[in-house]
């Protein structure tokens, strides 16, 4: 369906298993080089290893990345900038979901700290070689996953690390809302700036994956019995991400959140631009990069 990709070089967060390791299974297939993001060495050599296999594309590799982790993700950037690469799609995809109240190696609440905040590090961290490998006709793009759950989110500016009283799964729904309001401020940067980047958010549906091994048993109990009636396989699940990454429908168009492959009108508070831009200035300050908001990438 969607057009091969030779030659075009994709990273995967999150790429082990569920819904990143069907969006590496699908990329690898249309050609592409993918590096598979994550936190378990041995699993990632080997699905790296399967895939070569199973589609024929002997440019899947894994590389370590732990996104709790502002150095590892750090590391994970110089490793990736060594190899000369180019990079074309970005996919944001790795998360834990109603896990209980822990931190991560720099203190953050873990949901915000690894979906959301990892993730906008390894972004800007990776923007350069985005925009020098995005082309006319030819963009790079930029795909952050979030959920429906961003609906009930709230985001609350003076508490992100919910220490205020903590709630799994206000805390998710958090992390989640605040990837949209990244992308779409993202997204304004790079068109003021006139860079041939793109950024959008895939919501993927509710998909059987393990992020649900951390919720209330009755629930687990209800997706084991009824799952397949409700719940899209990984594969299916994939099918945004993918979309997004490679689909001529959307070349040169970000800002949009894409469910079921449509355009779909995200929570009302995510277009407050001031607030996407608070948010913003506040990551810098938490991951320790220099906020280029009013002058972007500048060097």
């Amino acid at each position: 369906v969607f057009p091969r990709q030779p030659g075009r070089v994709a990273i995967v967060t999150g790429g082990t298993e569920g819904i990143g390791l069907a969006t590496a299974e699908r990329l690898a297939l249309l050609e592409m080089h993918v590096i598979i993001a994550g936190n378990d060495a041995a699993k990632g050599h080997q699905v790296a290893r399967r895939i070569r296999e199973e589609t024929g594309n002997q440019e899947v590799e894994f590389s370590y990345c732990d996104l709790a982790s502002l150095r590892s993700i750090r590391e994970f950037v110089l490793r990736f900038k060594e190899k000369k690469l180019p990079l074309h799609v970005l996919i944001n995809n790795a998360g834990v979901m109603m896990v209980p109240q822990r931190e991560t190696a720099d203190g953050f609440e873990e949901h915000f700290g690894l979906n959301y905040l990892g993730h906008f590090l390894l972004t800007n961290l990776l923007l350069d070689t985005l925009r020098e490998s995005g082309r006319p006709g030819r963009s790079a793009r930029v795909v952050s996953l979030s959920s429906a759950t961003h609906y009930v989110g709230e985001l609350a500016l003076d508490d992100l690390q919910s220490r205020g009283g903590y709630s799994p799964h206000g805390a998710y729904a958090q992390s989640k809302l605040a990837l949209v309001l990244f992308t779409y401020h993202l997204q304004g940067l790079l068109a003021a700036q006139g860079s041939h980047v793109t950024a959008n958010v895939a919501d993927p549906g509710v998909v059987d994956t393990d992020l649900y091994k951390h919720v209330f048993w009755g629930t687990r109990l209800v997706k084991k019995l009824f799952g397949w009636l409700f719940f899209k396989t990984p594969d299916e699940g994939a099918w945004t991400s993918v979309y997004a990454a490679v689909t001529p429908d959307l070349e040169g168009v970000g800002g949009r959140y894409l469910y079921n492959e449509k355009d779909t009108r995200s929570l009302a508070l995510t277009y407050d631009q001031h607030l996407q831009q608070e948010l913003w200035a506040r990551s810098c300050q938490m991951t320790g990069i220099r906020d280029q908001t009013r002058d972007p990438f500048s060097e």
